[in-house]
């Protein structure tokens, strides 16, 4: 309930981009593989910065 007003740290909003990218690249793997795998790519991507800012902390 008191989580409404809390702001989100950098690492959930990776986190919540890192998902997004995720369910994306699921629905195109049926239609378009390349571009599915693109989204795989970004995902990755998004994932080394998570690691990055895990590394620092």
């Amino acid at each position: 309930m008191f989580k409404l007003f809390k702001k989100k740290s950098p690492l959930d909003k990776l986190y919540d981009q890192y998902e997004k990218k995720m369910k994306e690249a699921h629905q195109l793997s049926t239609s378009n593989r390349s571009a599915s795998d693109a989204k795989v790519k970004e995902a990755d991507d998004i994932l080394k910065k998570i690691d990055q800012l895990k590394a620092e902390a």
